[in-house]
């Protein structure tokens, strides 16, 4: 169970993703129209590191949004797949999808320090999932990489792909012309309160501009997941990102956005599978 003096912060924050579900299912980013008419969401990292090891697998999804991820990894084989989120309103429009699209996903409305209570622990999955802008909303990772390996079946595997910790470092102000180190890399167990007038996603001003959010150094990422029982079989870093973290990035034909400023090359995502043993 997570301290209980983060649920203030986990209460704005979820209101905030509340409201992002009406304007990110609107959005070229999502391009939920593509995905409905067939497009896979998963990028060719996760489809080359792990695609050919869904099929016929039971997975878990952590912090899936409004689940096209979620359902990209059942078009790719995965037997059954359930996803969890802690926003109502993404899981309403989960939903929809599913009868939408005759898909057999799960979908559970739940904060994922609280799965414990909800999933018995009998309840365990071949593969838990989980991929980009993940971590930061999330205070305890030793809570969390248990509750990875409480649910994850003997021999099994846990797979994220993610924001490398390093790039949120820097500021990324859209008037902002260069790299400017504004963020701690090493933080205290007090979250950074942010003010964001927009998504991601979308260029439409949002109501709920305060998040509350932590960063997570590799170091800590590696041990808590040690910790709670998991091999690491690799760890691989990206110069890339799957979005416009910075002004000055450029999109490129594979779809990921690359620095265009700068001679030099900095970690922007990262990938990491382990397992069970």
């Amino acid at each position: 169970m997570c301290n209980p003096n983060y649920l203030t912060f986990f209460e704005v924050n979820k209101a905030r993703w509340n409201e992002l579900v009406a304007h990110h299912v609107k959005s070229d980013f999502y391009d939920l129209h593509g995905f409905l008419n067939g497009k896979n969401t998963l990028t060719n990292i996760e489809t080359k590191e792990i695609g050919n090891l869904l099929h016929g697998k039971l997975v878990l999804h952590l912090q899936c949004h409004f689940g096209l991820d979620t359902f990209s990894l059942e078009r790719f084989g995965a037997s059954n797949v359930i996803g969890i989120d802690f926003s109502e309103k993404a899981i309403e429009f989960a939903l929809q999808i599913k009868k939408q699209i005759k898909s057999n996903a799960d979908f559970i409305c739940a904060n994922i320090y609280d799965l414990p209570q909800i999933l018995s622990a009998r309840d365990q999955f071949d593969i838990v999932f989980t991929s980009y802008g993940v971590l930061c909303w999330l205070p305890d990772l030793k809570e969390w990489a248990k509750i990875i390996s409480l649910f994850l079946k003997k021999h099994g595997f846990f797979y994220i792909v993610e924001d490398h910790p390093f790039a949120t470092i820097f500021e990324n102000d859209p008037n902002s012309p260069e790299l400017k180190v504004q963020y701690p890399y090493f933080q205290s167990n007090e979250p950074l309160q942010l003010e964001n007038d927009f998504s991601y996603a979308t260029d439409v001003k949002l109501e709920n501009k305060i998040t509350y959010e932590w960063n997570h150094p590799l170091s800590n990422i590696f041990n808590v997941l040690m910790e709670a029982g998991l091999t690491i079989e690799f760890f691989h870093e990206f110069p890339f990102s799957s979005w416009k973290r910075f002004p000055f990035m450029e999109k490129n034909h594979d779809g990921f956005w690359r620095l265009t400023n700068s001679p030099y090359s900095i970690p922007l995502t990262f990938s990491l599978k382990t397992h069970k043993k």
